[in-house]
């Protein structure tokens, strides 16, 4: 089996998790590593700095090896931004033959277009919002969210007969020249880059595990430094992925600014906001300041989710995951406040810290008890990614299952 590395490269931190596939189809983790950014780094979840962004990879990389005694054979990494664009589209296929079984190389022909269409609406959307009339994109992630034929719901067509198919596919774009930027830090770090995948998309598969018939649904916030991240998981399906550019460095920017200190000053506040470390008086102020921050934060989860107008109705269940989400006053504002009831919300949506052991098909056997403590919600990323990983890997060719079939028609 392959040693895989999910490499999450991140504003704040890095973070990588080794691991191998089991034959159960568990992931086995091996060793992990966390190493912290400097602030020139990244900029919008994006690669700014590739030199010193490799010395912080190679730092949490050699952290993760020596925990795991190995080196990865293969690399996944996580792409975010908000020029990612991850959409969810619907296509209605009448069949000529509907008595002919449908085969793979047919899948293949309606998939082709699929991913072709949504790419040149990603690429459109990517020039307007840069200015950049020729801007290009690469396409990252592509998965079939539903499909029924002639109104019964299956899971994989191949060899089934039938006239009216209806697909909802899953695909994700990145501008080239974030892609360009993560192969050149994995050349440096003489790392084999398997695939890159959208953060939030990668995080969605770590909720679903191994189980691809899974009904699961919620919604997902990846709340990093740069960005905030939101996926919708519907019946087991990705709807979609969207991406704003407020993270928890703008939180500790609004705490700099209102007391008047140095931004490292300002994350050490926030971090003890909840230790009962600080005085009354000045907790009062960053009070205020959080609260402040707060408010446009929520202005843009409400117009993200805004954007997911294929979703009826949304899950009530809310995970949060990633360094920013550890923030009490971000998680009580979520749970108590009314920003969801312009949303098509049925109830009050509950909100949950995401549990890396409730997380399926992981196994942690192999970690000491210090090393799962600190595996928490922040790793969320890296685990997806080292689940896409499998799915890759699941593509080839010298397997013949119809679900590796028709994820290998799904690879990029």
């Amino acid at each position: 089996m392959s040693t895989i590395l999910g490499l999450d490269i991140g504003t704040e931190f890095v973070k990588a998790v080794l691991a191998k596939p089991t034959k159960k189809g568990n992931l086995e983790i091996l060793g992990l590593g966390k190493a912290k950014q400097s602030e020139g780094n990244m900029y919008a979840g994006a690669i700014a700095d590739i030199p010193a962004v490799v010395a912080t990879c190679e730092e949490a990389l050699n952290k993760a090896e020596t925990i795991a005694g190995e080196r990865a054979d293969k690399t996944v990494v996580g792409v975010a931004g908000e020029l990612i664009k991850g959409n969810t589209t619907t296509v209605n296929y009448s069949r000529k033959n509907p008595n002919k079984p449908i085969t793979e190389a047919e899948m293949g022909e309606i998939i082709k277009k699929v991913q072709q269409k949504s790419g040149e609406v990603a690429k459109k959307t990517v020039a307007l919002e840069t200015g950049n009339e020729n801007v290009e994109v690469r396409l990252i992630n592509s998965a079939i969210v539903s499909l029924t034929i002639d109104g019964y719901k299956i899971s994989n067509p191949i060899g089934f007969k039938g006239s009216d198919v209806v697909i909802q596919f899953y695909t994700a774009f990145a501008p080239l020249i974030h892609v360009a930027a993560i192969e050149k830090v994995c050349a440096e770090l003489n790392l084999d880059l398997l695939t890159v995948a959208v953060e939030p998309f990668a995080v969605c598969r770590a909720c679903l595990g191994d189980d691809l018939d899974s009904n699961y649904s919620a919604i997902v916030m990846d709340i990093g430094g740069g960005t905030t991240d939101i996926a919708v998981i519907d019946d087991g399906g990705v709807e979609g992925t969207k991406m704003f550019s407020i993270g928890g460095r703008s939180f500790t920017h609004q705490i700099a600014e209102s007391l008047g200190v140095e931004f490292e000053t300002a994350e050490e506040y926030k971090l003890d906001f909840d230790s009962g470390k600080l005085d009354d008086h000045k907790k009062a102020k960053i009070e205020t300041a959080l609260s402040r921050n707060l408010s446009v934060w929520l202005t843009g989860v409400e117009v993200a989710l805004e954007e997911f107008d294929n979703v009826g109705s949304f899950p009530r269940n809310i995970l949060l995951c990633g360094g920013g989400a550890s923030l009490s006053s971000l998680q009580e504002t979520l749970a108590i406040s009314d920003w969801y009831k312009s949303l098509p919300f049925s109830r009050r949506p509950i909100i949950h810290l995401m549990n890396i052991n409730e997380l399926p098909s992981l196994s942690l056997s192999r970690l000491s008890e210090k090393e799962k403590e600190t595996l928490d919600h922040s790793f969320a990323t890296a685990l997806g990614l080292l689940r896409v990983g499998i799915d890759t890997l699941a593509g080839a060719p010298e397997e013949n299952k119809l679900k590796a079939r028709l994820t290998k028609l799904l690879k990029n």
